[in-house]
């Protein structure tokens, strides 16, 4: 696999129609916001959830392409495989497996055979020790362009669950329920690649390919009706001529800009309502942007 020799930055726009793009459990599941502004949010761990599941299903769990953190996945099984696969020795009673130097070989291969540890990282000092990663591909929240207003609609279902819930219905079989949705929002997260973490996890040429094939189409395989219509829109890339990279990342990130492309003060409905601004003319020589989408 082609060793990665730059530093990148992204911008990536998603949006949601009538959906829930991240519950908050704390909240009864509530779309996530900030209490202070309105502002929606949709965390890290929740992007990276759906770039996981996107590999998941192009790769078909195939080694280098394993996913490490998976739905009902138990952890130490992993670990486990690292471990016998290093031939590691047999810790004693009570004592947590793995001497310095087979931690190391077991990190190694965990990140040479999970995709997720050697893109995201991952602490996996258990019982059964496979050290920590500190991933070169790191994600921040997404914040909505425009304040949102969460609304709870009332809905029925035509049914019952057991007998005696029909008896204490007395004849009536709907019973009632909630959806939390946003009727709009665009959203907008950044994120940051960096060539030397890449160096130490093996994260390749290879896997920066998927990693923008899985931002592009990672809700076309996600489509829930507590999610509503969610899709990817926009996906801005920025390439350093080198390692360290030629400028600081706030200044590309201000490169990128969202406007209300109406001029009446009503609420965005459509992806439509925007314009996305890019001040090329801002960007230095040595920095290369992309627009993969």
């Amino acid at each position: 696999m082609a060793e990665l020799n730059n530093r990148y930055e992204f911008v990536y726009l998603f949006d949601v129609e009538n959906g829930n793009p991240n519950g908050d459990p704390d909240a009864g599941n509530l779309p996530r916001i900030d209490p202070e502004t309105s502002f929606g949010i949709v965390t890290d761990v929740c992007l990276k959830r759906k770039v996981r599941n996107y590999v998941e299903i192009v790769k078909q769990g195939a080694s280098p392409y394993e996913i490490y953190i998976r739905e009902k996945a138990i952890l130490i099984h992993a670990h486990e495989r690292a471990h016998k696969a290093i031939g590691a020795s047999e810790a004693a009673e009570g004592k947590r497996k793995g001497s310095g130097e087979e931690v190391e070989k077991a990190r190694e291969w965990m990140c040479a055979n999970f995709f997720d540890v050697r893109t995201f990282g991952a602490v996996m000092s258990l019982k059964v020790n496979c050290g920590q990663v500190r991933g070169p591909v790191q994600v921040n929240f997404a914040r909505s362009i425009d304040p949102v207003i969460p609304r709870e609609i009332s809905i029925t279902r035509m049914a019952v669950a057991t007998e005696r819930e029909a008896e204490n219905q007395q004849g009536d079989n709907r019973t009632m329920g909630k959806k939390n949705i946003i009727p709009y929002g665009l959203y907008r997260a950044e994120g940051y690649i960096s060539a030397h973490l890449a160096g130490q996890t093996g994260f390749s040429e290879e896997d920066l390919a998927l990693f923008w094939e899985a931002l592009i189409n990672m809700f076309e395989h996600d489509h829930a009706a507590a999610r509503g219509k969610m899709a990817a829109r926009k996906l801005f890339v920025f390439k350093h001529a080198t390692k360290l990279g030629n400028a600081p990342a706030h200044k590309l990130f201000e490169t990128i800009e969202v406007r209300r492309a109406r001029s009446e003060n009503g609420p965005s409905r459509a992806f439509s309502d925007y314009q996305i601004v890019v001040h090329r003319d801002k960007l230095p020589d040595t920095v290369q942007m992309t627009e993969m989408l």
